[in-house]
């Protein structure tokens, strides 16, 4: 592989181009500047602007989002698995079909294995812009995003309407519902009763895990974070790593499955038989099976890198009441 065929898998922080008509709420007062980002795979996007930079999927999808403080993501839920990590700022994740069951604050470096079938959303309580990166379970991540009916009712009143193809139409933009689509229906009360109000305790227990206390657990060899035997215990269809500075070494390994690299901190060198490049704070790269590489920080100083792989498991339900 050349350098130039390895840069083509990977994304740069610099080089992310948002959409900000991604979801049915970018319009609604105080989600309407959200930026969606989809890395890898095309995520669960219902707008035909938003950009992929990697068509192909590994098994599951990459996608980010930037919002400046204040902004929120509307309350949805996801047929398949949903984690982030934080890049950049301190975020407040929220859950229940009202947004009240409970809530979790998070700093640069956490990660929130959200649970499926759970309504969430998101806010940056931050003082600057910020950005989580997030892996979705499934090629197609499981085929799109399911809104609470007040989300849904609210994006109306600004012009904005979901079809039952799962596509957005803009009336702003003089859009309006194709012949024989209907509008996405709302979910009935009876529907609504299978989404649990989660408890703050269980959620914070089983599917949070702080960026410091994982930097100590992988002070000397990866820290499995989700996975079957990880420390958030999980099967979504793909298992995430952390790894720190000593906790991997410059020797030449390689996987039979996709390897995705996703660096929190510092600089790492990524090194093959044709070449090598350098690996920066936000970028993503994917590393294709069966490659012969090493990996390893070429600067002194704080050095951390989130590591997803697909399984066999399907990414199905991951919460367990």
């Amino acid at each position: 592989m050349t350098p130039q065929e390895m840069e083509a898998r990977i994304v740069r922080y610099g080089e992310l181009e948002p959409c900000r008509t991604a979801f049915i709420d970018a319009h609604t007062p105080g989600s309407d500047q959200k930026e969606n980002f989809t890395i890898i795979g095309a995520g669960v996007t219902e707008s035909p602007d938003q950009h992929v930079h990697i068509k192909d999927t590994p098994g599951f999808n990459i996608g980010a989002a930037g919002q400046p403080p204040k902004c929120k993501n509307s309350l949805h839920t996801h047929r398949t698995a949903e984690v982030f990590f934080v890049l950049k700022g301190k975020w407040r994740f929220f859950w229940g079909r009202w947004g009240n069951a409970g809530e979790v604050v998070l700093e640069e470096g956490d990660i929130f294995n959200i649970p499926t079938g759970v309504f969430r959303g998101f806010e940056n309580i931050g003082t600057d812009y910020g950005m989580i990166m997030s892996v979705l379970g499934g090629d197609d991540a499981g085929g799109g995003v399911i809104w609470a009916p007040q989300v849904i009712e609210d994006a109306k009143e600004h012009g904005l309407m979901l079809g039952e193809n799962g596509v957005l139409y803009d009336s702003k933009k003089g859009e309006s519902l194709p012949e024989g689509i209907k509008p996405m229906p709302l979910l009935s009360e009876e529907e609504l009763k299978a989404y649990p109000e989660a408890p703050t305790k269980a959620i914070v227990r089983d599917y949070v895990a702080r960026y410091w206390d994982l930097m100590a657990l992988a002070a000397d060899e990866p820290c499995k974070v989700v996975g079957e035997s990880a420390l958030l215990k999980d099967k979504p269809g793909f298992e995430i790593d952390f790894i720190t500075r000593g906790s991997i070494s410059s020797e030449v390994y390689s996987q039979n499955r996709h390897e995705i690299l996703m660096v929190m901190r510092g600089h790492w060198k990524l090194s093959w038989e044709g070449g090598n490049v350098v690996l920066n704070p936000g970028d993503t790269c994917a590393v294709p099976p069966g490659l012969a590489h090493s990996l390893e920080p070429c600067v002194t100083g704080e050095a951390s890198l989130y590591r997803i792989t697909d399984t066999d498991d399907p990414a199905g339900l991951t919460w367990q009441g």
